[in-house]
């Protein structure tokens, strides 16, 4: 299973990109990204940078959305950087949280996720695609090679992942929510007439190592604010049973809405529905080895990856603890 990084793109950017270089010599396999512009820096340029200082790792956006940005400049862009910097980049997308919210817009619908999905993919990859009516191409496009992977938690986007997506990302690391979402994926994929097996599985949350479990839950109890977001959507539209984990339709129960200005921070004021409970589940905390037991849970499950959201307040013990101790297990389980 491979072990990525998550950051928020606060200033100063010089930071993100030194501390993506130590996770390389850590033996992260990815550095993702946020991808929201008026809360945060802007990821490509920052990617750019980050693939300039570093030599393996794969960086993409955790996540775009075809709403905010315009698909053929987003498969410009990713087909430039893998000119730049040998096919490094990937692309989750989604239908939009934070980045369209703060315009005043709602997330955009699946079937705009679905075309963004195969016209990105097309397009950085050098073969043609028709988009609103017109056939097109990158004709500088040679060796390109871009993976798409589509972040979804309700039933329509999850659908979507399986028959088009070369990935699911799954943000929230409770193994029995993990287990189910899977299973739908790879359903969904395996109904489309593809092998479920070749969409990779990456789970996303939140990672602090130590053994202050209370200031760690504190420290990153803004995840499943974020996360209940998503959750409240989808209640609205389908209701409460069936159409997510039941587990999942019952903690936001208590969720009182939220303010996007302080989305994905550790002091954000909109969290108090979130439960010890409900952080312990989506999040990875404790010592070393509570973490290596967690990842093998769910590499137990099937994922791929392992995606850690690396906002808190110590980030640096918690990297150099997983590239001394939790990478090293994982791998050992080959």
């Amino acid at each position: 299973m491979d072990i990525g990084v998550v950051f928020q793109l606060d200033p100063p950017a010089r930071r993100v990109v030194e501390l993506s270089q130590r996770a390389e010599a850590a033996g992260f396999s990815h550095v993702w990204s946020f991808d929201s512009h008026l809360l945060w820096q802007e990821p490509y340029v920052i990617h750019s940078a980050i693939l300039a200082a570093t030599e393996k790792v794969v960086v993409g956006p955790m996540v775009t959305n075809p709403g905010t940005r315009d698909v053929t400049v987003t498969a410009s862009t990713f087909a430039t950087l893998n000119e730049m910097y040998g096919n490094r980049t990937v692309c989750g997308i989604g239908r939009g949280d934070s980045a369209r919210r703060t315009l005043g817009l709602p997330p955009v619908d699946i079937a705009h996720l679905r075309e963004a999905v195969g016209v990105i993919r097309a397009l950085a990859n050098g073969r043609e695609a028709t988009h609103r009516g017109i056939e097109m191409r990158l004709p500088w496009v040679k060796e390109s090679a871009l993976e798409v992977w589509v972040a979804a938690y309700g039933p329509k986007a999850i659908k979507v992942t399986g028959e088009v997506g070369d990935g699911f990302i799954l943000q929230l690391a409770d193994l029995d929510i993990t287990e189910w979402m899977i299973k739908h994926v790879r359903r969904a994929a395996e109904q489309a007439g593809r092998d479920p097996s070749t969409v990779k599985i990456c789970v996303a949350a939140p990672a602090y190592v130590g053994d202050d479990l209370v200031h760690q839950r504190d420290q990153v109890r803004w995840f499943g604010g974020m996360v209940g977001n998503h959750i409240a959507d989808i209640v609205a539209r389908y209701g409460d049973h069936g159409a997510v984990p039941h587990a999942l339709a019952e903690y936001i129960k208590g969720r009182q809405g939220y303010d996007y200005a302080e989305h994905g921070r550790a002091d954000n004021a909109h969290t108090a529905f979130v439960t010890d409970d409900i952080v312990d589940r989506f999040c990875v905390l404790g010592p070393a080895q509570a973490h290596i037991d967690k990842l093998t849970r769910l590499k137990e499950l099937g994922v791929d990856q392992f995606a850690v959201y690396l906002q808190h307040d110590d980030m640096d013990h918690t990297l150099a603890a997983y590239g001394e101790t939790v990478i090293p297990a994982i791998r050992a389980l080959g």
